[in-house]
């Protein structure tokens, strides 16, 4: 039950990358609970056509700002002008690019670690700071287990989300003591536009609005680390089991 009592303490969600299917996701559940919202992202015309809708369907209070990871000399000014302060952010945007087109184009590669790494770091360290000052607030960030080991298939998204999860851990250790908490967020597989065309596992491939109900239930219960299907966590605990001698030779 996420109930809008349960999450009173979050009045003003800001979502970072709010025109990815999971945060889309996230921005309808939370204005079922008639939590105010500010959707940021780099589409203007997504973010107007999301912000009629969720006003339409659930007569939701709903900001709308221009917002580019990839533009770190913007970040503070795009904070600085919000028309409020948030409460609780979350970071949703993400890139998973092409492995082997990323091996051999340096553009791509450094989209890949901007987007998923640079970026996030960038605005998290403006909002963190905010809020260690203010002593109260949430910051949720998706990373994935992509994370938890390298593997040829994937390795530079799969380092770049490591290097979130840690910042993501370092984060809520400096935070704790300042009443403010840090969510890191594993989803796995997730029926969304970017993993369009990828045949993934049924039993371990989970819906947006499955993220969605997580997410907004890790928030309320302040967890640490949340894997949306519980039975990554038992695979991710495998595949890190593996002794290198062994991992090295797998082609996955």
């Amino acid at each position: 039950d996420l109930s809008c009592t349960k999450l009173r303490s979050m009045k003003i969600l800001l979502i970072l990358g709010a025109n990815s299917d999971i945060a889309e996701a996230v921005a309808a559940e939370a204005a079922k609970k008639q939590i105010n919202l500010i959707l940021a992202g780099r589409n203007n015309d997504k973010l107007e056509a999301l912000k009629s809708d969720l006003e339409i369907r659930f007569d939701a209070k709903v900001h709308i700002c221009i917002f580019d990871a990839f533009d770190s000399k913007s970040h503070s000014q795009f904070y600085e002008n919000l028309p409020e302060k948030p409460d609780a952010v979350l970071c949703a945007f993400g890139y998973l690019g092409d492995q082997a087109t990323a091996q051999n184009d340096p553009v791509e590669s450094a989209k890949v670690i901007t987007t998923n790494f640079n970026g996030a770091v960038g605005i998290l360290e403006i909002i963190a700071l905010d809020f260690e000052q203010r002593k109260h607030g949430v910051i949720a960030g998706i990373s994935s287990v992509a994370g938890e080991r390298g593997r040829q298939s994937n390795y530079l998204y799969g380092s770049a989300k490591a290097g979130f999860s840690t910042y993501l851990s370092g984060l809520r250790n400096r935070l704790f003591k300042a009443g403010v908490h840090v969510i890191t967020i594993k989803p796995g597989f997730v029926k969304t536009k970017m993993i369009a065309g990828i045949n993934t596992p049924g039993p371990l491939t989970a819906e947006p609005d499955q993220v969605a109900k997580a997410i907004l239930n890790g928030i309320r219960k302040k967890k640490n680390v949340v894997y949306i299907k519980g039975i990554w966590r038992l695979i991710m605990w495998v595949i890190r089991s593996i002794p290198e001698p062994i991992f090295k030779r797998l082609k996955f």
